[in-house]
Formats: C-alpha cells, structure tokens, sequence
C-alpha cells in the first residue's frame, strides 16, 4: 500500500503542479473568505479516490472534499489532495498531497509530497520515516530558545479559537524564530526532517495529520495534544517536536491558561 499511496502522490503532485494558475473556480466554504476550495482541489481528490478505488476496491476513503466513502473494510485511506489551497491559489509554492494508511484506527503508513522541490516524504509504522529514501531524524536541539518552530492559523482564526493568538505571541517570546508556511503537512514533515524543532496548531483535520504525523513519530519526535495527553489525529490540537523541547513547549501553551487563573 505504500507503493501505492507513493505512485498516487507522485500523479496528483504532478498535477497541482502543472495547474498553477490554471484555477477556473474558487469557492469558500462556509462562507469563509479564509477557507477556500478551487476545481484543482476536487480534481486532484476524484483522481486519488479513482485510483485507490481501482487498487482496492473495498477500502474506506475519507478526504477532505467530501468524495470518500465508508465500508466495513479495517483499512481506511486518509487524504488531503491540496494541503496549502490559499498559497495555491495565489501562486505560492508551499503545498502538498497527504495520503495516509490506517488499520483499524491506527496509522500504518503515510506519503507526503511536495511536487514543488520534488520531496516524497514516507513512513511506515515500525519501519522508520525517509525523505527521497535517505532516512529521517529529528533535531537534537534542546532549549526553546534555541529552537526554530512553526504554527498555523486555523480558517476561524479571527474567532481565536483555543487563544491560538496569543499562543502564538508567547512562543514568539520564547523561540529562536517562528515560522507560518501554511500546509500542517509540511510543518510536520519538516519536524520529522529536522528542519523544525517543533509545531504547534489548532483546528487541524485527520487528513492535515495523519501521514506527517507518522513521519514525526517515525523519526522519533513525540506528539500530543496542548494538555500532553495522547495524540490521535481524530482530535483537533496537536503539539509536534523533537521530543526535547516538548514539555517546554506544553509550558508555553499552558501559560494562557495560568494568566486567566491568576486575573
């Protein structure tokens, strides 16, 4: 399945990538001018289904546009066809496809391509999490200070849910740099590359996760919610990092809380 989900990345990647500047529709969902969803996002979707479908026809599907299907199949297929649709749209070039494997609730192997550098990030549970084949690690980096994280903004980000804002301020005032590329998939990839030291993010999906986080896990970094307890991508705050850093960064996110305590 694997190979599967790599040779399907690869084709859906080529296909965002030979589109840009090609989008004929752009919709908001919900009415949110910061949530939207173009013609390439749908295609893309409707060729990976296809494909998945062609492959292993009673497998369940759950993607982000709607175009899944459930079966009483132990093994589910998670996709993001575009994770980064706002940078697509505007022609920048931070996104991603995210297809994951999971058996019966569990991830057991994920693919993340980046069709603009040509990077196929992939793991599989157990066997470790590579990028183009060469073998991933988290950071070594142990002080927040010294680290180098990123965030996003979920698309209700002017209803500050979770105080995703001011979380953002204070790990400003902690971090060596933060950084805001807009796909969760690469954020978590970069983690698990050593890139990051850490991510932070509320309001994600399954389908923003689920491949990345296996990759972070894979290269050894540890992931949880804001309060450190069990991950799942089915919940929707996740703190990724090298491991080192991580109760640290649970110390930045819990000062909000500390501050309405105290008040």
């Amino acid at each position: 399945m694997i190979e599967t989900a790599i040779d399907i990345a690869k084709e859906a990647g080529a296909f965002l990538r030979e589109n840009v500047g090609k989008i004929r529709e752009v919709h908001e969902k919900a009415g949110l001018p910061t949530n939207l969803v173009t013609n390439v996002d749908k295609q893309s979707e409707a060729m990976i289904i296809e494909r998945i479908c062609a492959r292993y026809p009673g497998h369940q599907v759950l993607a982000e546009e709607g175009g899944g299907r459930e079966t009483s199949s132990p093994f589910k297929w998670i996709i993001d066809p575009l994770d980064g649709t706002t940078n697509y749209t505007h022609g920048f070039p931070v996104f991603s496809v995210s297809i994951a494997v999971e058996h019966e609730g569990e991830v057991i192997a994920g693919v993340v391509y980046d069709p603009n550098l040509d990077e196929l990030f992939t793991a599989e549970k157990g066997k470790g999490a590579f990028l183009n084949g060469k073998r991933l690690r988290v950071t070594g980096v142990s002080d927040l200070a010294r680290s180098l994280l990123a965030t996003g903004f979920p698309y209700n980000v002017r209803e500050n849910p979770d105080h995703c804002i001011e979380h953002f301020i204070d790990f400003l005032k902690e971090a060596q740099a933060v950084r805001r590329l807009g796909s969760a998939a690469l954020d978590l990839a970069y983690v698990a590359a050593g890139r990051l030291d850490g991510f932070w993010e509320v309001n994600l999906n399954p389908w923003d996760m689920a491949a990345a986080a296996l990759c972070v896990a894979e290269a050894g970094g540890r992931l949880t919610d804001f309060a450190g307890e069990q991950f799942s991508i089915y919940r929707r705050q996740v703190v990724s990092s090298n491991a080192l850093i991580h109760e640290e960064m649970l110390c930045v996110l819990r000062r909000v809380t500390d501050r309405e305590v105290s008040d």
